[in-house]
């Protein structure tokens, strides 16, 4: 069977570009409304955002989809070095 989802809200995207990222201070903005949020860290920075959209949209917030764009990439681990054995 499938489903008409036609009756149910759609799901709307908002964007945070980030503007610094010190250690333990992330900042963002809402490309396309009038959002700062701050944060610690990239995690926390996601929750501000939901907590922001509750406060500014209200029961609609729950249509949008929290991105975060510009935010640095974990620092990548070292590749480990393997020494081959030589032959005689």
């Amino acid at each position: 069977m499938v489903q008409d989802h036609r009756d149910q809200p759609f799901m709307r995207e908002i964007v945070f570009r980030v503007l610094s990222d010190r250690p333990g201070q992330i900042e963002a903005t809402a490309e396309d409304r009038p959002i700062t949020i701050k944060a610690a860290s990239l995690e926390d920075l996601h929750h501000e955002a939901r907590e922001a959209l509750i406060h500014h949209l209200g029961a609609a917030h729950s249509t949008f989809r929290v991105r975060i764009r510009g935010a640095a990439a974990p620092a990548p681990l070292p590749i480990a070095r393997h020494r081959h054995a030589t032959c005689c």
